[in-house]
C-alpha cells in the first residue's frame, strides 16, 4: 500500500490563517508494531487543528506534520502484533496526527467500532470531543449522577457532547454560549439552564440555580479571567477541569478561596497522552457511552461538511465562533 503509491494530503505551508492550508501529494505511510492504516471517508476538524495551523501547537514527537485528529473509515491494511482489526473493518479513530489525508495511521487500540446505524460522517466527529470530554468530565473531573455541572462553551463540539453524557449519566447541566439562540439549542441538549455570557454572569446564575451552593464541576476551555470566576462559581469540595486557554493561559487567583472552599483545579491535554492511556479511554467509551449512543441518546450535533480541497474554509468557519457542533471534511464522501 506504501512507498510506491502516493495520496492527496493537506498540508500547512507555513504557519497562518486558514490560506495556509493547501492540498499536496504525500506518500502513503505503512503501518507500524500496533498501528492500523485507515482509508480515510470522514474527516472532523477542531480546534486544535487550527491551532498547530497557527503554529502555536506542535505535533508530537513521531505523530504526523499533517493536521487532523480523528477520522473515520475503512481499515486497509495492519502492522505487527494487531489482532483487534483487519482489512475491511469500519472504524472511528483517534489520530495522532494526519486526519487530513486520505489515509491514515494510528494505534490499533485508539480506534473504535462504528456505533451500530450510524453514518461514517457522524462517526468522524466522536473521537475527539468523547474522548476529551470522557477523560475530563468523567475520569479526571469523577462527575456522578446528582452533581452538578457547568460547561463553558455549550455549543462547541466538546460543549454539545459534554451537555449531552452529563445528562444522560444523571448530572445536572448548565453551560454557556454567547448568544440566545445557541443558549436555547444548549437547552434542547439537555442543559437545565445556559447563560448567554455576553449579556449575563454566569456566576450569579449558577449559584442561583444552586440556591447559592454553586457547581460541584466546571469542565472549562477559556481560560484567563474565567478562572477566578470559575473558582466563583463552585460549591465547597468542587472541581475545575481546564482543557485549553482561548482566552489566555495566565491569570491572577486568590488561593486562600481554593484552600477555604478545598477545591481541585486540574486540567489535561489529549494528544500528548501515552498510548495506554488514550487505550484505556477508548475501552471505556466503548463499554460506557456506544451503548447509549446506539440507542440514540447522544451523538454529534453537526455543523456543516466541507471537501478535502477547502480545509482552508473549514477552519475559517471554525474560527468564525459562528458554528454550532461539529465540522467535517469529505474525503472520499463514503456513507
Amino acid at each position: 500500500m506504501a512507498g510506491d503509491k502516493v495520496m492527496k494530503a493537506v498540508e500547512i505551508s507555513h504557519p497562518g490563517g486558514p490560506e495556509v492550508l493547501h492540498v499536496a501529494e504525500r506518500p502513503v505511510p505503512t503501518p507500524g508494531y500496533r498501528q492500523i492504516l485507515i482509508r480515510v471517508a470522514w474527516a472532523g476538524v477542531n480546534r486544535p487543528d487550527a491551532l498547530q495551523r497557527a503554529g502555536s501547537y506542535a505535533p508530537p514527537p513521531g505523530a504526523s506534520d499533517l493536521p487532523g485528529l480523528e477520522a473515520a473509515g475503512e481499515v486497509v491494511a495492519v502492522g505487527p502484533g494487531v489482532v483487534e482489526w483487519k482489512p475491511g473493518d469500519r472504524v472511528t479513530a483517534l489520530l495522532p496526527g494526519g486526519g487530513y489525508a486520505e489515509y491514515a495511521l494510528t494505534h490499533a487500540e485508539h480506534a473504535l467500532p462504528i456505533p451500530a446505524g450510524m453514518s461514517l460522517a457522524k462517526a468522524a466527529c466522536l473521537p475527539e470531543t468523547f474522548f476529551t470530554v470522557w477523560s475530563n468530565v468523567f475520569m479526571r473531573g469523577a462527575l456522578r449522577a446528582g452533581e452538578s455541572f457547568l460547561v463553558h462553551g455549550g455549543t462547541s463540539g466538546i460543549g454539545t457532547t459534554a451537555i449531552q453524557l452529563g445528562a444522560a449519566f444523571g448530572a445536572r447541566v448548565f453551560t454557556t454560549a454567547g448568544s440566545d439562540e445557541k443558549c436555547r439549542i444548549a437547552e434542547g441538549l439537555g442543559a437545565e439552564r445556559a447563560v448567554n455570557y455576553r449579556t449575563d454572569d454566569f456566576v450569579a446564575a449558577v449559584r442561583e440555580a444552586t440556591d447559592g451552593r454553586g457547581v460541584d464541576l466546571i469542565l472549562d476551555m477559556v481560560g484567563g479571567d474565567y478562572v477566578a470566576r470559575n473558582v466563583r462559581a463552585l460549591a465547597p469540595d468542587g472541581r475545575l477541569v481546564m482543557i485549553a486557554f482561548l482566552g489566555g493561559a495566565k491569570t491572577t487567583l486568590n488561593f486562600a478561596e481554593i484552600m477555604v472552599k478545598r477545591l481541585v483545579v486540574t486540567g489535561s491535554t489529549l494528544r500528548p497522552q501515552s498510548d495506554l492511556a488514550k487505550a484505556a479511554i477508548a475501552r471505556a467509551l466503548e463499554r460506557e457511552v456506544w451503548p447509549l449512543i446506539a440507542a440514540g441518546r447522544v451523538g454529534p450535533v453537526m455543523d456543516s461538511e466541507f471537501d478535502l480541497a477547502d480545509a482552508a474554509a473549514a477552519h475559517a468557519r471554525l474560527e468564525s465562533a459562528e458554528h454550532v457542533g461539529k465540522i467535517v471534511l469529505r474525503v472520499s464522501g463514503e456513507a
